[in-house]
């Protein structure tokens, strides 16, 4: 199944690996950089079905860091376009983007928060810090929700126009989308708060947004966090029915990660430990999902969708160390997998 292809929309996948948005933190005014066009450009060789480049913010205020990169503006998306073409070029992945908003927890360097003079304010569904010694951030109005919303909904119009084949919306790992959905980040008593209905409204608006721009040649996927390891927290079971409305929303898959949002939460961190979440989010809401975390070798990605645990296999760390996972383990399988023409003298050994 590995080495299968699977399709989402009108896009193919020539196989089930994906490489995970991983931040580079290598961005000046959130425009990618020849870094960037070298990094991705090069995994593209290595065979993965897709690659989704870094979570890149929707307003200035969205980022993580001054050095990530961002899509809030024309000359951001024409840098990242020049990525998308010679992807296209020069390999069989697919590419996708990574829309996210950092909230209370942007405006950092190096996982502290830096002073507002060489950051910005932060922005949280309520006026909680994700850390005690953090300055409290502004909590939203509606009207600025709204323009939020408006922010993800441009920003997905230039990464069609860009040419991206997938747009991931980031709503996991404790960041903006995140802190929405978890009753222990989002203490309002409007329509964006209380009631789960209310705590998934911004997620789903923003989904529904996107969606306007997005045709049958652009697909779709939401990262979210499976449980956030804390009492009266979000759970996995709130992961499964967030996903059935995801589905109903005309999300193509869900990519299941976990924790982020509650600092000094307590993670069991073992091969494969996030797998179990993208199990149940796939059966019992009946999506396809994405298994991410400490994933590492053929044969573990192949069990698990053997398993029907997942139906994409994502990996980060590991395509930084190697990034020829992908076609390497095709040569062991004798599977069919990307390679660039101009590395054949490598395919065997002599």
């Amino acid at each position: 199944m590995l080495y299968t292809p699977i399709k989402f929309r009108n896009v193919e996948l020539k196989n089930r690996w994906v490489m995970s948005p991983m931040c580079m933190y290598s961005s000046e005014n959130g425009l990618a950089n020849d870094f960037h066009y070298v990094h991705y450009g090069s995994r593209a060789q290595g065979g993965v079905g897709l690659l989704i480049v870094e979570a890149t913010g929707v307003e200035p205020r969205g980022r993580i860091t001054n050095y990530c990169t961002g899509i809030w503006n024309d000359e951001q998306a024409a840098e990242l376009k020049k990525i998308v073409k010679f992807v296209h070029e020069n390999s069989d992945s697919k590419i996708g983007i990574q829309l996210g908003h950092a909230g209370r927890k942007g405006s950092t360097w190096e996982s502290k928060q830096i002073p507002v003079e060489e950051g910005w304010e932060t922005i949280a569904p309520s006026p909680i810090p994700y850390h005690p010694s953090e300055r409290i951030p502004h909590e939203l109005s509606s009207e600025e929700i709204k323009e939020l919303i408006q922010n993800f909904k441009d920003a997905a119009k230039r990464a069609v126009e860009a040419g991206f084949d997938v747009i991931e919306i980031h709503a996991a790992h404790g960041y903006l989308v995140h802190q929405f959905l978890s009753p222990l980040s989002n203490t309002r008593t409007d329509n964006y708060g209380g009631s789960f209905a209310n705590r998934i409204r911004f997620l789903l608006e923003i989904v529904d947004a996107v969606n306007e721009e997005l045709n049958d040649d652009v697909a779709l996927f939401v990262r979210i966090s499976g449980t956030e390891y804390a009492e009266n927290g979000w759970n996995i079971e709130d992961s499964v029915k967030l996903a059935k409305e995801l589905k109903n929303h005309s999300v193509d898959l869900v990519d299941v990660s976990s924790g982020g949002n509650i600092h000094g939460a307590k993670i069991p961190v073992y091969d494969g430990y996030q797998v179990p979440f993208s199990a149940q989010v796939r059966n019992e809401a009946d999506v396809k999902t994405g298994a991410v975390g400490l994933i590492t070798k053929n044969q573990q990605a192949e069990e698990i969708l053997q398993k029907g645990e997942a139906d994409l296999i994502f990996v980060a760390r590991e395509i930084l160390r190697n990034p020829y996972l992908a076609v390497q383990g095709s040569f062991e399988k004798n599977e069919e997998c990307f390679f660039p023409h101009q590395y054949l003298r490598a395919k065997i050994s002599s």
